[in-house]
């Protein structure tokens, strides 16, 4: 659908100054990022700990993929600044979404009890689709006892920073 609003052709060396895939990225970064600021905010309307914890995970996956996204940018033809300039707008998504969730979490009824099951639900996805196959590759006799205590650490941290029943 993306492709309908943009000028579509392939590059081939040579015969293109920036390739189509950077507008790509920038749009579906935008969404992104639009879409965890609505987290953000939603997160925060349950509990203020609850937003912290997940500012801190947002921020946490955001900083590796802005750098990728930013390599894919210069990659794709943009000068260094025009890349950083263009990354950085697309970052600001994040807090027109965290604007609009704050305004809708207060009047829209069931937008928090959709909206926090749907990131965590990505968060697993993430974890079960990159994560876990990388447990299950061969290492030596000591990294499989770090993981361990990696894993127990998370999810301790996970459960005494929830604010839901289910945390003791």
């Amino acid at each position: 659908m993306i492709e309908k609003f943009l000028h579509w052709h392939h590059c081939h060396k040579g015969k293109c100054d920036i390739h189509t895939f950077t507008y790509m990225n920038l749009i579906g970064d935008g969404v992104h990022n639009f879409i965890d600021g609505l987290i953000i905010a939603a997160s925060f309307s349950v509990d203020i700990s609850f937003g912290v914890i997940t500012t801190i995970a947002v921020i946490a996956h955001e900083i590796p993929q802005e750098i990728g996204d930013f390599g894919v940018l210069v990659y794709g033809g943009f000068g260094r600044l025009k890349a950083l300039a263009f990354n950085f707008l697309s970052a600001v998504t994040a807090i027109i979404g965290a604007v609009i969730g704050y305004l809708i979490s207060g009047s829209v009824e069931g937008f928090v009890p959709f909206l926090l099951p749907f990131a965590a639900g990505g968060f697993i996805y993430i974890a079960a689709s990159d994560l876990v196959p990388e447990l299950h590759k061969e290492s030596d006799n000591e990294e499989p006892h770090s993981k361990l205590w990696g894993i127990s650490l998370e999810t301790s941290a996970d459960y005494s920073s929830c604010p839901c029943p289910l945390a003791v």
